[in-house]
Formats: structure tokens, sequence, C-alpha cells
């Protein structure tokens, strides 16, 4: 089924349109040839070091030990829920964001492949903002909202608007575009209402909830229904890198209501509001509040997330494959290959092992091994239990970290990305005939953002980059390392055509 991504509310010229994006969380690479064909590159991020969590939560948790029953209504009794609606209502606030588009923008026309850089300059392209509508809460009287991330993402100005009708200015703290969340902030003169989190994994099917939100621009919008199922996978996304774990809801939410809370009748928030089906009217998914504890103090202190990386393709166990491997059911991920030089690859496992167990948690689905990779620390020791051959074999492998994984594994240089503006990819024998190499090594630029400082120095798509700082590069690896060690520049010996040029690059001040 098609999925939207549905809570940002894109007011365009000729009129009002759901911003649609793809759905989907799971960390995961889907072969279009099979549709059980997946892989886990729980990959890593920008720097080594794992960012502290506080010790204490700064949000405050909902009633603890509650039991499941206190959510429902006196049998024969039809809720209510205006009481909760109106105690909640001061902690949901509208986000209006906008952004720039045309004039001096750096986003890049596609034309300009055709045009060159002034393209919008030429045309004569005004520059203009674009706003759109989106939800939020607060979750600590000191003004942190939670939101969803692509409410905020890449926007120049982001305005909160409470019940009262206070207006106040926002500044993004965090955001984790693989759970879709963000955690922005608001200064305040006093303490804000705020609302406590629940416990999701608490959360039946068949439960009342309530949603708070502000669809297609109308403000305070109340919503009731139930919950309608939980661990949802609704991944379409044609490169997907999530992590799903849905609850869905027929509570109705819409464009506009994206980042709202799904309350339970404590007034708990269990539920991110996030995504729809627009071709139905009654389901809707939210990511679950469990899920968002575990990532909210890792975006206050550090801004983004760290999660572990395994490094391995995976694909669901069917009836046919279990009887050819002569499994006895379904569980497990079968692993259908393990990233070269990866933490799976160091550890041991291999290509057609059926993981079973991590660390000590049994691994049912294909599904359930993504989350608790991502949910364990980078760098620590986890014990993989897989079927190989029918015997179990137990493996120790020492988790990566996911964002760095990834970079390395699509051959991209992530520790200087943002200060050079470059990407670059291995120099494979295809690539380098393309180019009319016979003996190249070294890695080729794919990409240079315009006005970078590599872009700047002159460095473009193709080059091929031979040494930095006068240190041979014979991979991405070498590329990175050598980045790494300088915060100068780098000086580049660079191979364009039959031509070999010195190129000196610094990054930017500050």
């Amino acid at each position: 089924m098609t999925l939207r991504r549905f809570a940002t509310m894109a007011l365009t010229v000729g009129g009002i349109g759901a911003l649609a994006v793809a759905s989907g969380l799971v960390d995961v690479r889907v072969d279009v040839r099979s549709s059980t064909a997946q892989a886990i590159d729980l990959f890593g991020g920008d720097d080594d070091s794992e960012p502290a969590a506080p010790a204490e939560p700064f949000w405050k948790d909902g009633a603890a030990g509650a039991s499941a029953q206190a959510d429902q209504p006196p049998a024969g009794r039809v809720p209510s829920f205006a009481d909760l609606a109106e105690q909640a209502s001061p902690a949901v606030v509208n986000i209006q964001t906008s952004r720039k588009i045309g004039g001096a923008s750096s986003r890049r026309h596609p034309l300009e492949e055709f045009f060159g850089p002034p393209f919008e300059e030429f045309f004569g392209m005004p520059e203009r903002n674009i706003p759109s509508l989106g939800t939020g809460f607060v979750i600590s009287q000191d003004g942190y909202i939670v939101t969803n991330n692509h409410v905020v993402e890449d926007v120049d100005k982001i305005e909160v608007h409470f019940e009262d009708g206070t207006e106040r200015e926002a500044e993004v703290v965090g955001r984790d575009p693989k759970t879709d969340l963000a955690l922005i902030r608001v200064e305040s003169n006093g303490p804000l209402t705020s609302l406590p989190l629940g416990d999701s994994d608490g959360v039946r099917p068949g439960d009342w909830v309530v949603a708070i939100g502000n669809p297609f621009g109308l403000s305070h919008t109340v919503t009731a229904g139930i919950v309608s199922a939980k661990h949802r996978v609704i991944n379409t996304d044609p490169d997907p890198r999530r992590f799903d774990d849905f609850i869905q809801t027929d509570a109705a939410i819409n464009p506009g209501n994206s980042g709202g809370p799904l309350l339970n009748l404590r007034g708990e928030v269990i539920g991110i509001n996030t995504a729809i089906n627009p071709r139905a009217n009654t389901i809707g998914f939210a990511v679950p509040v469990n899920m968002a504890k575990q990532i909210l103090p890792q975006l206050r202190s550090a801004g983004r997330v760290s999660r572990g990386w395994l490094g391995v393709y995976i694909q669901a166990i069917d009836d046919d494959t279990a009887e050819l491997l002569d499994l006895e059911g379904k569980q497990g991920a079968l692993v259908s290959k393990v990233e070269p030089g990866g933490p799976a690859d160091d550890g041991g496992l291999a290509r057609g092992d059926v993981i079973v167990s991590f660390n000590g948690k049994p691994v049912d689905d294909m599904e359930s091994l993504p989350r608790l990779v991502a949910a364990s620390p980078v760098g620590s020791k986890v014990d993989v239990e897989v079927l190989r051959k029918g015997k179990r074999k137990k493996f120790q492998v020492l988790l990566g970290e996911l964002e760095r994984g990834e970079q390395l594994a699509r051959g991209e240089a992530p520790s200087r990305k943002t200060k050079l503006g470059l990407q670059v990819q291995e120099l494979t024998p295809q690539i380098a005939d393309q180019l009319g190499l016979e003996d190249a090594s070294g890695v080729v630029i794919r990409g240079v953002d315009p006005g970078s400082p590599a872009a700047e120095a002159g460095l473009r798509r193709g080059d091929v980059i031979l040494e930095v700082n006068q240190d041979p590069i014979g991979d991405v690896g070498d590329f990175r390392d050598a980045l790494d060690a300088t915060e100068k520049g780098a000086l580049f010996l660079v191979r364009r055509g039959e031509a070999e040029v010195f190129v000196a690059v610094k990054p930017e001040a500050g």
C-alpha cells in the first residue's frame, strides 16, 4: 500500500496539499526482485564517540505501574474525552515553518546540469517563502517540544503557536530522520504546561486513544479512536534505512497532525502521530513513545542519535527456505550478505547463517533484528547466535556505528563531507574504464557541493584523488583516515584525464 508521512501541510500557490514523504523506519535495503531481501546497514555517525545521555529523563513520565484497565471507561458507559482534551491542549502546539526557494538558494536546481549553477539567476526566478504546518507537544516545562523530523527538516524559520495565542520562535535541538522524530525548544518566561510520557509497550489493540493536532491548519482538533494494531512495518521507501515499529490507530489524523501526540485516557503520550494511508481515513500510524524515550536524551545532548551497526544483509524465512535449510520453523533472520570489513565479517558471521539470538534476546523475525541492533551501544561486544547448516554457533561481535558504516558502504568520505563539500567512492575497474584510466588507484569524486571549499578549489566530479598530504590513497578508508588526521585542510594530488595536479583545499573557518 502507498503510505504518506502526512503531518506537514504545505501551503502552495495552487492550494493546500500534504507534503508526501515515503514512510518507513527500518534500516534495510529491499531488493526490487524479491520482497523479502533486505539489509541491516546499521551504520554510523560523524565521530567516534557515543553521545552521553543525561542520567535522568528531562521529561515527566506517566503514572508508574498503572494497569491497562485504568485506561478504559466503566462497563456500559460511553467515554467522554472532554476533560482529557481540556487538560492536554495547552501542551499541544501548532508549528508553522517556512523555507526560502529561488534567488541565491543553496538547493541545487535539476536544470543546472544543462544550464550551469547560475540557472535561477539567468531565468530570474524570485526568492520566495514556502510555509507549512505541523504539530508538536511540550515534554518539559523549560520549553522542549517533540515533533516529527519532516516538520522541521530543511526549514529556515520555526514558529510555535500555543493554545492561548502565544507565539514563540523555536530552534532545532536535534533531529533523527530514521525515526522521523525531532526535538525543538522555545524560550519562556515561566514554566510551560507539559505532557507526561506513558508506556507504549503496555498499550493493547482495542485501547482507547485520543489525537490532538492541527489538521489542515484547524488548530487543536481533537479526535478519538482505538489502537488498531501494534508493531506495524509500513516501509515503502525505495532506499529504506529506518526502523518501523508503528502503532496503528483509527483516530482521525490528517495533514497537519504530524508530530502531535497520541494519548491514552490518562492523558499520557503513547505515540507521536507520523504517517497515514492516503487511501483510507481510518488508518494512521504513530511512533511508539518508548522508541522516542530511547533517543530523546541523545537528541538533547548531541543533536543526533548514535546507533549500533552489525553490517549484514538479511531476509525473511518463508516455508520453502526453511525446508531447504532444514529449519524447524521460520524464526530468525537469514543472512544473504555480510558487509566486507564490517563488524559481522570481523566477528565470523557468514552468508547463509540464520541469526536466532542477538545479545541474549530472541530474533523472532527479520524485522526485530534491526531494532535490536540499533538500540545497542556503539562499540559494545554482543553475542550473536546463529544456525549454520543445522548447528548452533555463537559469535562475539564488536558493533560499529550506523552512519559511519552506511557512508563507507556507499563509498563516501563521511568525516569531512560538511567541511570540504565533496563525496568520493571507490575507483572500481568499471569506473576507471569509463574515465579512460588503465592503472589508476585512489578514489573518484562523485559529487562536489556548490560553493563548498572543494568547489572553490576547483575540484570536479570525476577527478581521481591519488594522494592526500603526500600519502597514497588506496580506497575510501585511506581517504577518510587521511582527512581525520588533519584539521588544517588537505593537499590533494588529483588526476584529471592525463594530467596530475596538486590542489589545496581548506575547510571553512569556524
